[in-house]
């Protein structure tokens, strides 16, 4: 496993902006109150960030095998990749778990792409991707520990940092570690260093980077709760935690009342339809598990609507 953070650059990041330019959003950032913004990151293309590291790893690998692309997903990452294939015209298989949920795996179908679902769990689908990878040749898109797909995610963080002027703060989800990584080196200097606090919020139930940086390297974690389909890697990827483990990044956890709080609220307060990851970085903010200081300017990255608003 990798855990060297400077396998990933933001002269990578930079780069993944110039190839994408032409296929990915760039989404919008609201200012909701003085000094708060959203970065609207849920209206990108397929209804994620995904899209951003699935185009760029599709698009730096070259000559694509005639067998296509494959990935492993809890859903989001599936939907971005099959989009990526249909756009570009090839061939996506995506294996995701039984957690996935029904609109996930209807987008999927939507989409074109050839879907197994199998096991309880991401790592579980992820193991079965990678055996079939190995006997088709497909190129492997991975949901978050790759550099290319990190880069790509990491857009994000230039997109923030360019339409907001500049904050104290970013909130992010975190899953497998690698858009949190991504807006990391995004946001940060020419050096990738200093920057932003990047604030990591993870569910209590699914802590991977919170339980690395107490251990002082990835281990397995339990995954459940209501964001178990799109936050639900069992343990941090470990270029992620090459990078998270620095001293800007804060692990935050919320637990899953204070999510299904922050996605009613979103939808309450500003009409934005997120699902239960795409609402977790909120969470740290309604909920006390960040407190902002006074003056302080504040992202926070709704990531992923891909959700059936009836829950609501």
């Amino acid at each position: 496993m990798i855990t060297d953070g400077t396998a990933v650059t933001r002269e990578d990041v930079a780069a993944a902006a110039r190839r994408i330019a032409g296929f990915v959003l760039r989404t919008p950032v609201l200012e909701v109150s003085p000094g708060l913004f959203m970065k609207l990151e849920l209206l990108q293309h397929s209804g994620s960030f995904k899209v951003r590291g699935a185009f760029n790893r599709i698009l730096s690998a070259g000559t694509l095998p005639d067998s296509g692309v494959i990935a492993a997903s809890g859903g989001n990452h599936g939907l971005a990749v099959a989009y990526a294939a249909r756009t570009l015209g090839v061939r996506a298989e995506i294996f995701v778990p039984e957690v996935t949920s029904p609109v996930k795996v209807a987008g999927l179908a939507a989409l074109g792409a050839h879907v197994t679902q199998t096991g309880a769990i991401y790592a579980e689908a992820a193991e079965a991707a990678a055996k079939r990878a190995a006997e088709t040749g497909a190129l492997s898109v991975h949901a978050y520990d790759q550099p290319e797909v990190i880069a790509g995610q990491g857009t994000t963080g230039l997109e923030i940092m360019e339409q907001t002027g500049g904050v104290d703060s970013v909130l992010v989800a975190v899953g497998g570690g690698g858009f949190a990584a991504g807006i990391t080196l995004g946001t940060g200097d020419a050096g990738g260093g200093g920057g932003p606090r990047i604030v990591a919020v993870e569910p209590e139930l699914i802590p991977t980077l919170n339980a690395a940086l107490r251990a002082g390297e990835p281990v397995p974690v339990g995954v459940s709760g209501v964001g178990a389909d799109a936050l639900g890697a069992s343990r941090i990827g470990g270029l992620a935690f090459g990078v998270l483990s620095g001293p800007r990044v804060r692990s935050v956890l919320v637990p899953d009342e204070a999510i299904v709080a922050a996605r009613r609220t979103l939808w309450e307060r500003h009409r934005v339809v997120a699902e239960h990851a795409g609402a977790a970085a909120y969470a740290a903010l309604l909920s006390g598990a960040y407190r902002p200081e006074d003056g302080e300017r504040v992202a926070v990255v709704v990531c992923g609507s891909n959700t059936d608003p009836a829950g609501l």
